[in-house]
């Protein structure tokens, strides 16, 4: 049986697309023979991120890591994040001159320039840097494949994303029924580089409702008090609210993918966007979705789209499809390595 181990700094507690595809990628995986292991976190000693104390960071050094690696002594190594974790799995993989693959899930260059006066190409060097002895780097969308070669990025492959279609099934309105329709929704991490605030600020008739947390919450909760935030919600609580939603809102333009689109969708729920990266390589088709750059009139025709056309849309992405691409882009340990860092 081959042994995949995946290094990741993302991971529980936190929720996000990048825990969930990496979950539900290894349970296909599983499902098919492989046995699959996790580099993660929480076998180390953390420290939370500054602003953001959800997010732990590893502590772990070389030997630890090293430890680890021994014990399992995997067929393929894919590291998943450019964190600490996966710099010292990186370290490690070329001082013993073993091959690795690599995923680009965040917008990071865009995320930190969000957050600081961080020139964007500056994280660009470190993660070209980063990713540059990876056999494989794979990335989630053709439209963040592009953008990455533009930015000199090499050895690139798609990785897509799926949904899990009965967990995420169309049903009868069960939430927010005594609030003034419609009823919009957003799903996500309440921060800064989600760009919340521009669904927040639409001027278009109905209840907005937030569902998430994140370091921005509270200050969202002052400023805007007629909306209605949910925090976190999850299983059966999370399905109800993209079924309860009449447009499901996604204001963020530095994702790269959003899984939580064709969640909604898969849930009946059509979705309204900015035409950027991660939207515009999964809204391709108009009737499950609208983009314009007027947010407010991309909602406003959302509202009259087919609920059974979001559904049969979001069907097209299946678990099955993104593992069968993750596992066709492996490499085994054992090969080459191309080039040095």
């Amino acid at each position: 049986m081959d042994k995949l181990l995946i290094v990741t700094d993302a991971w529980h507690p936190q929720v996000n697309g990048v825990v969930r595809s990496l979950e539900r990628v290894g349970d296909e995986l599983r499902a098919r023979g492989m046995d699959v292991h996790y580099l993660t976190p929480e076998r180390f000693w953390t420290m939370p991120l500054p602003t953001y104390p959800e997010i732990r960071l590893s502590l772990a050094g070389q030997g630890a890591v090293s430890a680890q690696l021994d014990a399992i002594d995997p067929d393929y190594i894919h590291i998943a994040t450019e964190g600490p974790l996966g710099h010292v799995a990186r370290r490690i993989c070329l001082a013993r001159g073993l091959a690795f693959s690599t995923s680009y899930h965040t917008r990071f260059p865009e995320y930190l320039a969000a957050r600081l006066p961080v020139p964007a190409e500056w994280s660009y060097n470190y993660l070209r840097w980063f990713h540059g002895p990876a056999a494989v780097t794979m990335v989630p969308t053709r439209s963040v494949l592009k953008d990455l070669r533009r930015h000199k990025f090499r050895h690139l492959a798609l990785w897509s994303r799926g949904v899990d279609a009965d967990r995420f099934a169309p049903g009868p309105k069960s939430m927010f029924t005594s609030l003034p329709g419609p009823h919009l929704v957003c799903v996500g991490r309440v921060a800064v580089e989600k760009n919340v605030s521009a669904f927040l600020d639409l001027d278009v008739p109905g209840t907005k409702i937030v569902v998430g947390d994140g370091p921005q919450l509270e200050d969202l909760r002052r400023a805007y008090p007629e909306v209605i935030f949910t925090g976190r919600l999850t299983g059966e609580a999370l399905s109800a609210a993209y079924r309860s939603a009449d447009v499901f809102v996604f204001p963020s333009r530095t994702d790269t993918f959003g899984n939580v689109m064709i969640e909604a969708m898969a849930c009946g729920t059509p979705v309204a966007a900015y035409p950027v990266t991660g939207p515009v390589d999964v809204l391709t088709d108009p009737a499950s979705g609208v983009m314009d750059e007027d947010l407010g009139g991309a909602v406003l025709k959302a509202l009259t789209l087919s609920r059974e056309a979001a559904r049969a849309h979001a069907l097209r992405f299946t678990w099955a499809n993104a593992a069968d691409q993750f596992s066709g882009h492996l490499v085994s340990a054992r090969a080459a390595i191309r080039h040095a860092a």
